[in-house]
């Protein structure tokens, strides 16, 4: 029988954009520009396909396309 992994249960949750802010700004990799509210609402209004409703954020379906939009973003912040 396979154990759950609570770290990978975790990450799938849907959530607020304050506790994936939060979660997201924990754990970067040193040098990796931090997000902020507007700049995930600007992240958001770039793909909206991934957004079916707003207020739901994911750590597995967000994060690594955040991580990439920022580092290609990272002066318009």
């Amino acid at each position: 029988m396979k154990r759950k992994d609570p770290q990978l249960e975790l990450n799938k949750l849907h959530t607020t954009i304050d506790v994936f802010i939060k979660s997201y700004n924990q754990t970067l990799p040193q040098g990796f520009p931090i997000a902020s509210v507007s700049t995930l609402k600007k992240f958001q209004e770039s793909y909206p396909l991934l957004f079916k409703n707003k207020s739901e954020w994911s750590i597995e379906k967000h994060r690594k396309k955040l991580m990439d939009w920022l580092l290609t973003h990272i002066n318009e912040s």
